[in-house]
């Protein structure tokens, strides 16, 4: 699925399952929530933190999709078109950091 028709299948399922969009700073606070979960996983499962026995059976991808949501949610309530910022991001990107990440010795 793209990223116009995840917009899509968010707005659809808000109108068929929601009652309305949370206001952007609720989904702001619930963006931020849901990025504090996935660092938590990050932090103890590849980092030097140690893993909760209650942690370990947490789904990264699952919360990565709820970052994934969320985030589609504000694009739907702002009006972005988040596949046309994203592949003019990844254009800019491609031509902006190309020759600078080929160059960089620390990731050598």
């Amino acid at each position: 699925m793209d990223i116009a028709n995840a917009q899509l299948a968010v707005d659809e399922w808000i109108k068929n399952h929601g009652v309305r969009y949370f206001n952007e700073l609720t989904n702001m606070a619930q963006l931020t929530e849901e990025v504090g979960e996935v660092a938590r996983i990050i932090a103890r499962r590849y980092g030097e933190q140690s893993e909760k026995e209650s942690d370990k059976a947490k789904d990264l991808g699952e919360e990565l999709a709820d970052v994934v949501f969320v985030v589609l949610c504000l694009a739907n309530q702002t009006g972005i078109d988040l596949q046309a910022a994203f592949d003019k991001k990844l254009d800019l990107k491609t031509k902006r950091d190309h020759d600078r990440h080929q160059n960089n010795k620390k990731l050598k």
